[in-house]
């Protein structure tokens, strides 16, 4: 088998190129990572509001991505597929425009899905840990505390439906963000040290 002449051959070679940059550009980790913490402790602090912005946010995503796949399905219409193509274009445009025309609704629907999301993440994390727990050691247990926390947020925010949704996205959104900003400030702070 034979490699490709763009990948390195040598990894140490490659992760001290990485180091480096890491290393030359922490200040912009640094920045990156506090203005993540901030804005996560701001979701937290006030998570209807963060519901609220990130169901907005998605209704635009799906809104753009959908006009775009109209326009690439219509640019490519002699390619196999085309119906399901711009089935699917639509549906994002239909999406997009329902969540950004009934954003309150938009948000407990995205409440349920994410609720199904940890219950069905927390049967496979938990099938997943029993199924090698003899491969895994004494490890497997973390996959099952996992699977087990996965099912009791799924219980939390089902069982709190329909005020669950309030908070539920904004929160776990805030929780995301504040631990993505403290990892990018701490490896920019090993960065600087090294």
């Amino acid at each position: 088998m034979t490699l490709p002449q763009d990948i390195p051959p040598d990894i140490g070679k490659l992760q001290s190129e990485m180091n480096a940059a890491v290393k030359a550009h922490w200040k912009a980790f640094l920045f990156e990572g506090i203005v993540l913490a901030l804005l996560g402790l701001a979701a937290m602090i006030v998570p209807p509001l963060a519901s609220l912005a990130v169901t907005i946010f998605l209704g635009w995503m799906f809104l753009i991505s959908g006009i775009a796949g109209l326009f690439v399905t219509y640019w490519a219409r002699q390619m196999p597929g085309f119906w399901w193509s711009l089935f699917s274009a639509a549906l994002a445009v239909l999406a997009g425009g329902i969540l950004l025309a009934r954003p309150v609704q938009g948000i407990l629907t995205l409440t349920i899905v994410v609720g199904a999301y940890f219950l069905a993440e927390g049967v496979v994390t938990i099938m997943y840990a029993l199924e090698h727990r003899r491969e895994l050691s004494g490890r497997w247990s973390w996959l099952l505390i996992s699977g087990v926390m996965d099912l009791l947020i799924a219980f939390i925010i089902v069982a709190g439906l329909p005020g669950s949704a309030e908070w539920a996205i904004g929160l776990l959104v805030g929780i995301n963000l504040v631990l993505g900003g403290a990892s990018l400030v701490g490896m920019a702070l090993a960065a600087r040290q090294s």
